[in-house]
């Protein structure tokens, strides 16, 4: 009986104390309705007493935009296509005869001129040729002129006269052979320019066709290019062009100065070139560049960022800033767009000059909103 008294005593204190708890999580949240029904009363207060003091500014609802104003400039449509630095006088010169490398007259980076020796090829062989071949030469002029002087008197037969001359001019022919192959051993600069690249060294065999040496002339050089066909109607000597070079950071303009009329078969383009002037820059060949060529020029046109033209179902429109009543507004107008290039479009119609086009914030307004410049 003890215990039982005991357990139900037990069981009341635990309910008592879970009792206790819930009652002071419920005042808890009791209080913090109230402070939140003070704070929210508060908050209504100031939003009336700002209301209230609110001067009705029509700038202070306005929305904050940006505006280009419409003046005629020049605009050009470009093709751009992948190019090259090519030189007219660029060579590779090679030896005409075979032979070992006797001489070395040159180094990269030094200047030549045309016809100067480079190197020489081994000429030792033709050079006795040449010296055997001119003791002969002169015996046969010595004769010849005897017999010239006795044909002359009347002196000796027509036949010895024409035998001593005719050896004669055999020798002299024989003559200039070899020394015409003694010039075949100099290795000459066929242009004026500067040596690139030499790829020999004295006492390397050389034979026709192995190249020796690159000679380039850097006043003569021209950037060009391969164009698709679909362009040839468009693409004409004279076209602006802008020239850009990757690697020296540099962009010049010139005009084109070749457009061929010839379409490779294989590709489906036309050749075009520019020159170059060396005032310009320092230019090397095989140089990479890109080649903009004008397709479309307008002296005046009106331009815009074509991401501010909007399109609807009436047609293109832009907003422009107009002043009524001493406000500024946003207004729409109807335009018609022209060719497009770099993000840029040309407006045909619809706009005039001195239009204040929105063209920063033009997403968030519609025609009568109040705006703010």
């Amino acid at each position: 009986m003890k215990q039982i008294f005991f357990s139900l005593l037990i069981l009341s204190i635990v309910s008592c104390s879970q009792n206790g708890a819930t009652n002071d999580k419920h005042a808890e949240l009791d209080k913090l309705k109230k402070e939140q029904a003070d704070l929210r009363e508060k908050i209504l207060k100031l939003e009336s007493e700002i209301a209230a003091s609110d001067t009705g500014d029509v700038n202070s609802k306005s929305k904050i935009v940006a505006v280009t104003e419409m003046e005629a400039k020049p605009f050009n449509h470009y093709i751009e296509v992948q190019a090259k630095v090519e030189g007219d006088e660029d060579v590779t010169v090679s030896a005409e005869s075979m032979g070992n490398i006797t001489s070395l007259n040159v180094k990269a980076g030094d200047q030549v001129s045309k016809g100067q020796i480079m190197a020489i090829v081994d000429d030792r062989i033709i050079r006795q040729g040449i010296a055997e071949m001119q003791a002969q030469l002169d015996l046969a002029i010595q004769i010849y002129n005897k017999q010239k002087n006795l044909w002359e008197q009347k002196i000796g037969s027509e036949v010895q006269f024409l035998q001593a001359k005719t050896n004669k001019e055999a020798m002299e022919k024989r003559m200039a052979s070899l020394q015409e192959q003694l010039d075949l051993t100099r290795i000459k600069s066929p242009i004026n320019g500067t040596v690139d690249v030499v790829n020999i060294k004295v006492g390397q065999t050389m034979a026709p066709g192995i190249p020796a040496f690159r000679v380039v002339n850097l006043s003569s050089l021209k950037v060009t290019a391969e164009v698709a066909e679909s362009y040839i109607s468009k693409v004409k000597r004279g076209n602006d062009v802008l020239i850009s070079f990757p690697d020296l950071g540099e962009e010049i303009k010139g005009k084109l100065d070749y457009s061929g009329q010839a379409i490779n078969s294989l590709n489906r383009t036309f050749n075009v070139e520019v020159r170059l002037n060396p005032k310009d820059g320092l230019f090397h060949p095989n140089m990479v560049a890109v080649l903009k060529i004008a397709d479309y020029s307008s002296p005046k046109a009106f331009v815009l960022p074509l991401a501010s033209v909007q399109k609807s179902s009436d047609g293109e429109f832009v907003y422009v800033s107009v002043t009524e009543n001493g406000k500024e507004i946003a207004k729409r107008k109807t335009v018609k767009t022209g060719i497009i290039y770099n993000g840029i479009t040309e407006i045909k119609s619809g706009l005039e000059q001195g239009d204040k086009v929105i063209t920063i914030g033009y997403q968030n307004i519609i025609e009568g909103d109040a705006i703010k410049l």
